[in-house]
């Protein structure tokens, strides 16, 4: 899909717009895992998840081959879009960015505030990115798919700085939406030469990339009713599911419970608040953490980005 060196560059253009997160440590998180763990920080950026970055390399692109594009257009449960919205309104570029019905009012709201035309549609994400891409022939817009080699590259940025930072992981767990942040890692640690393993983590109410791991080929689903909006996907990217099922070593499902007592865990243990995907590296991790004893762990606290009303209905009132 690329190389180092376009790695590289990858990151000195997202660099422009995102300082390197975070890669830390935390006692009370490690007294919890009953082991080492790093926390790749992507809550510190700009639009408060790991996203951004594809965002930035996608339009970076795009810009340069089309500098005379009318308009992007995209659907999202939200992190996509805020990427999407604040690069293009870094390039002069129009965003038109469809929603659910029923999605995240905050996420909907920063979408807005970064310069987004925002369109809810249908009653969940397919339903919304199918109704996008019909507008975008209408419209003669230039639609922005949620899997893409160049979003790829730049969610990839964050897997560089934090294997950089801690080469010597042994395992490394990473929410799945659409793939692009665990195709990212999978990339890096191979361009790298390094050895840690890398697992998936899915909504048990979310499942197909689970499904399509353990069957050996790509499987839909009729719903995705988890809480934790960016891993609700109900049919898996066909290159992110080859590039997953060769890289990564196993796929953990989790409850919404589970990702609930784990977004408690990263505010009792590190003051920092994660959205339900966010959380879910670390619902996997203690969720088998009797296989973890010794090794240390890297989690990727994917985004930040979570309702108040849906933190107090979900988190704290449990």
């Amino acid at each position: 899909m690329f190389d180092l060196n376009e790695l590289e560059r990858a990151h000195a253009i997202v660099g422009k717009a995102v300082p390197a997160t975070p890669a830390r440590g935390w006692p009370l998180l490690a007294e919890r895992l009953g082991t080492e763990v790093v926390v790749k920080h992507e809550n510190h950026t700009p639009i408060g998840a790991f996203k951004v970055r594809g965002g930035l390399v996608y339009l970076d692109r795009l810009k340069r081959e089309r500098p005379d594009v009318p308009g992007i257009i995209s659907a999202t449960r939200g992190n996509h879009g805020q990427s999407l919205a604040f690069a293009a309104s870094r390039h002069g570029v129009p965003a038109v960015i469809y929603v659910p019905r029923g999605n995240s009012v905050e996420k909907n709201r920063a979408m807005k505030a970064f310069g987004a035309e925002l369109v809810e549609h249908g009653e969940d994400f397919q339903a919304a990115r199918e109704e996008a891409g019909r507008h975008a022939q209408f419209a003669g817009l230039h639609m922005v798919p949620s899997f893409h080699p160049d979003l790829v590259l730049g969610v990839a940025t964050y897997a560089l700085e934090l294997f950089r930072a801690a080469p010597d992981l042994d395992v490394l767990y990473v929410p799945i939406g659409q793939g692009s942040g665990i195709c990212g890692c999978i990339m890096a640690r191979d361009l790298l030469g390094l050895k840690t393993e890398i697992v998936g983590v899915q909504s048990t109410e979310a499942p197909s990339y689970a499904l399509s791991f353990a069957a050996g080929h790509v499987v839909t689903t009729e719903s995705s009713n988890t809480l934790a909006d960016g891993m609700a996907t109900r049919i898996p990217d066909a290159e992110a599911f080859a590039l997953i099922r060769n890289g990564a070593s196993r796929i953990v499902e989790v409850t919404d419970d589970e990702v609930a007592a784990a977004i408690r865990a990263y505010w009792t243990d590190t003051h920092n608040l994660a959205e339900g995907a966010g959380a879910a590296g670390l619902a996997a991790a203690l969720q088998e953490k009797a296989k973890l004893s010794g090794k240390r762990v890297g989690l990727v606290l994917s985004g930040g980005n979570i309702d108040f009303d849906l933190f107090k209905q979900w988190v704290v009132a449990r």
